[in-house]
């Protein structure tokens, strides 16, 4: 590898670092496995039965400290329009790591005349702490604001959103992070005090009749108020009706509009977007979940090739409530 090249890759390293460090849980693929609630508040007890999910990523097998993530949520309906929901997690990327609890309020209100049909608006607050912490104790060579302590900072931060289904339709729309905070932890103007970040998705389900299998395409936009960074996510997801349960797999491909640019030669110049190919598949089997999510990085120059892996366990409790007549498996 060219000395070039690795000056790149360590440019893009910190590139990354303070591109997630403006997120408190990083908008990573593991929605499509059932996992709508880490990113849409209003998803909180919006199905018809309760939901735990336990999820565990990890980066770049081959590379040392390398970024991981774990996340424990759940969620609920109490009574017949109000959801509640719990989510604590743990983000680590070698000397950095976030831990967080957040706690959301949903209210869904039931347009439809008849019970059968789904026609659901819903609207959802998360509000939570965040802990930021930075271990200096290995940190080598002499800098006035490096003391060699485990520098931890605290802050708070809200999620707002709202989801909308009718029948086979869907759509969501969250704003993220909408507080402005300054956090005592970083020392440059690199990580702004302005989060926000939007989302909007939506998709439909098609089911042919006679047939076990259901085919479900939808797309995520994403929006970074502060640098105008923008990605989509094109996805497919298949459902299949079985004796022991229900499996699912599908496909997503994100990419970014902006790119960063770099020369290989000093003459040069290309432009880099960045893509991932992230397969999934999913089994749920007498109310317990288990899915498996691969990120393939498919741009030109990457820090490794062993990709993101990320397991998704899940368990739904409590009374299940009368199934809509719709192919609509984030409610049913």
């Amino acid at each position: 590898m060219r000395v070039g090249v690795i000056g790149i890759l360590l440019l893009g390293l910190l590139n990354s670092f303070s591109s997630n460090a403006q997120e408190v849980i990083p908008t990573y693929s593991d929605y499509l496995t059932d996992n709508l609630y880490l990113l849409h508040p209003s998803m909180a007890g919006a199905a018809n039965f309760n939901k735990i999910r336990i999820t565990a990523r990890q980066q770049w097998f081959d590379v040392e400290d390398a970024p991981s993530l774990q996340t424990l949520s759940v969620n609920a309906r109490m009574g017949e329009k109000i959801g509640l929901g719990v989510i604590m997690f743990n983000d680590q990327n070698g000397n950095y790591s976030k831990r967080g609890l957040y706690g959301t309020f949903a209210y869904h209100l039931l347009l439809s005349r008849s019970e059968l049909d789904l026609n659901q608006f819903s609207f959802g607050v998360s509000a939570g702490i965040i802990q930021h912490s930075l271990d200096e104790s290995g940190f080598t060579g002499f800098d006035p604001v490096i003391n060699g302590d485990d520098v931890t900072d605290y802050y708070g931060n809200i999620d707002l959103g709202m989801s909308y289904y009718y029948l086979d339709f869907f759509a969501h729309i969250t704003a993220k992070n909408i507080l402005s905070v300054n956090r005592e932890l970083f020392y440059s103007d690199a990580v702004p005090s302005n989060q926000r970040k939007y989302l909007f998705s939506t998709g439909y389900t098609i089911h042919k009749l006679k047939s076990s299998y259901s085919f479900e395409p939808s797309v995520m936009f994403q929006l970074r108020e502060q640098t105008g960074e923008k990605s989509i996510d094109a996805n497919i997801k298949v459902y299949k009706n079985m004796e022991l349960g229900d499996l699912w797999g599908g496909l997503s491909y994100r990419r970014s509009f902006e790119g960063a640019e770099y020369t290989t030669d000093g003459t040069e110049i290309k432009n880099q977007k960045l893509q991932y190919l992230t397969p999934f598949v999913g089994f749920e089997y007498n109310k317990f979940l288990f899915a498996y999510t691969y990120s393939y990085q498919m741009n030109s120059l990457v820090l490794s090739n062993s990709g993101f892996h990320q397991i998704t366990l899940g368990y739904n409790f409590g009374e299940n409530r009368e199934r809509y007549e719709c192919e609509c498996p984030a409610i049913n």
